[in-house]
């Protein structure tokens, strides 16, 4: 009976996996037509309004698939908090995937700095363009961009680490927060995302099942004046989020968890 118990969850939790991987996927896939379509016509204030809104929702509608299915939890309500807040820079920790689309299911009148790349990707840069989301292409577009955007009383998601941690707590953060936090003086409200599992780290396959369930935790860290010297301010950073995550109320530390590869059915 146990084994036939066991057998039964591990299939479920496939089922989970798989079905929310493609109910995401055709989510972006419906909306990149629409997004084409609308990108040249409506004006970029309202595309960029509904951009926004629509990957909020379709983000949110998947979190809340994942939840439902009692294999995944996520804490997410302290970015509630920032919904109302004027223009600020999110730098959080970078240990997923997911790590993007909990923020920004949350927030709806969020930019993102992308990877240029993803800007062509055909399950995202139709949307990511109408949305008007900011390639990584050079610091100096980014400062352009994200001192345009701010003028709608946007926050703009953006991590220090430039790209999914592999070292613990963080990798070496790169400077473009706080060189565009000096440009365009906007305060930096750090994010801390804690997790008890590796799932869609870097290195992680997209179609891998991992141990479960899965927790998440997002809360808000210490929230950073803009800054006057920049090399200064990101070392203070990156220490910040050193002893946030080593030493502070750590949730779920992601290095609980070998790298091993999953028993297969």
């Amino acid at each position: 009976m146990r084994f036939a118990s066991h057998f039964l969850l591990n299939i479920y939790e496939y089922l989970v996996l798989y079905v929310g991987l493609t109910l995401l996927g055709a989510m972006c896939l419906l909306w990149t037509p629409v997004a084409f379509i609308l990108y040249p016509l409506v004006p970029m204030s309202q595309g960029r309004a509904l951009g926004r809104y629509v990957i909020t929702l379709s983000f949110r509608f998947y979190i809340a698939i994942l939840s439902m299915s009692g294999r995944f939890s996520f804490d997410l309500k302290e970015l509630d908090l920032l919904a109302d807040q004027p223009s600020l820079i999110l730098a959080p920790n970078h240990p997923s995937l997911l790590d993007a689309v909990m923020v920004i299911s949350r927030l709806p009148n969020i930019s993102c700095v992308l990877k240029a790349e993803l800007l062509n990707n055909i399950f995202l840069g139709a949307g990511a363009r109408l949305a008007r989301y900011i390639s990584n292409k050079t610091v100096r577009h980014m400062m352009d961009m994200a001192e345009d955007d701010f003028s709608c009383n946007s926050h703009l998601l953006l991590f220090p680490e430039g790209t999914r941690t592999t070292t613990e707590p963080v990798n070496i953060f790169k400077g473009s927060v706080g060189l565009i936090a000096h440009h365009v003086q906007v305060p930096v409200q750090t994010i801390l995302i804690e997790t008890d599992s590796l799932f869609l780290s870097k290195g992680w396959s997209l179609f891998r099942k991992p141990p479960m369930p899965i927790h998440y935790r997002i809360r808000l860290g210490r929230r950073f004046d803009p800054p006057q010297h920049t090399k200064r301010f990101m070392a203070e950073l990156e220490q910040y989020f050193r002893d946030e995550l080593v030493n502070g109320s750590a949730f779920y530390p992601t290095n609980s968890m070998p790298m091993q590869p999953e028993r297969e059915l």
